[in-house]
């Protein structure tokens, strides 16, 4: 199951036509652009909205990816906020028939095969997943979606080894989130490749003894990891007990409690917010995933509000490096996915 997501009620309006109008405004924004492609000769320099029409806006293509589908679910959820038919007017003039053929084109080629993987990739599944089961979403990402799909789908059921990263390069997230959106769909081949992988990197782990956060950290890689294995295994709470034992110990205080976000305007001072955010819907997850009673169950719960008070008073206010990307992780942890 995907996030549970808080009372939508706590998105008030005025946040919601707030975020909204920042990510339209991010997504057809072309400059400043963190430009990272592999290039073989002058020709190659071209700029980012010739290979991706589609999303070459908000910094980077996978910013761009989520910051899309943040309007999107908006969209579905509250179609008659201000600035609804601005956000509808962008999509129209962005998700083409002939830029996701572009963008099919490139993922399809050589450099396809790695660039963005795993996260944008995640991403955009995650909004494919969102148009698809939107009946009134008059938006379609084929056939970029069904390339994208199946680079997936190759590299998870291939992939032996995780990434535990607190970056981009986190396998457990991406996979997560991958899972989520091929259940949505109705996509049994890639969801049986997920939870497959899931159980190939983490089954067996025992007594997680590694040092986070790091300084540029957004995910926490003992918290996805719970996550994703929340979502495959039965038995989760007693692998939770068995992976974080000594979880009530001192040792975990700076898992358990907000890390201090010193400048949010940074870029990556902002990461740490981002950090606040998705370790509040981790939390959230792993402490309703455990029974009642459980002794780590309410700590689950209260360290996941805690978290969120700490990341959401950062979403505004602090320039385009924070605000190109956080309001999609305020979005998911407040009104989750499909």
């Amino acid at each position: 199951m995907p996030v549970t997501p808080a009372d939508d009620h706590l998105v008030d309006d005025d946040t919601a036509e707030r975020l909204l109008s920042t990510a339209t405004e991010n997504v057809l924004r072309d400059h400043p652009v963190h430009w990272t492609h592999v290039i073989d000769s002058d020709a190659g320099l071209v700029p980012q909205r010739v290979l991706h029409p589609v999303f070459a806006g908000s910094f980077d293509w996978h910013s761009c990816v989520h910051q899309t589908w943040l309007m999107v679910r908006l969209l579905r959820l509250r179609p008659s906020l201000t600035g609804a038919d601005q956000a509808r007017h962008a999509l129209d003039t962005l998700i083409t028939p002939e830029g996701c053929r572009t963008e099919a084109d490139f993922f399809a080629g050589p450099m396809g095969g790695f660039w963005e993987r795993p996260y944008g990739w995640a991403w955009l599944l995650v909004l494919d997943a969102e148009l698809r089961t939107w009946g009134a979403a008059p938006w379609s990402l084929e056939p970029l979606s069904r390339v994208i799909r199946d680079r997936f789908l190759e590299w998870v059921s291939h992939a032996r080894l995780p990434i535990r990263a607190g970056t981009h390069t986190n396998t457990a997230f991406a996979t997560g989130l991958v899972l989520d959106a091929a259940r949505a769909v109705g996509d049994t081949e890639l969801a049986r490749a997920c939870a497959e992988a899931a159980l190939r990197w983490h089954r067996e782990d025992r007594g997680y003894g590694g040092f986070e956060p790091d300084a540029a950290d957004f995910l926490s890689p003992a918290l996805t990891e719970a996550d994703l294995v929340r979502r495959v295994l039965p038995d989760f709470p007693a692998w939770f007990e068995a992976f974080l034992p000594d979880l009530g110990e001192a040792r975990w205080k700076v898992l358990r409690e907000p890390v201090p976000v010193d400048d949010p305007g940074d870029p990556y001072g902002s990461h740490l917010v981002g950090l606040a955010l998705s370790r509040a819907w981790c939390w959230r997850a792993i402490g309703e995933a455990l029974p009642a009673g459980h002794r780590y169950r309410e700590a689950a719960l209260a360290a996941a509000e805690e978290h969120r008070e700490a990341g959401l008073r950062y979403v505004f206010g602090h320039g385009y490096y924070a605000e190109h990307w956080l309001g999609t992780f305020a979005a998911y942890l407040s009104l989750g996915a499909f």
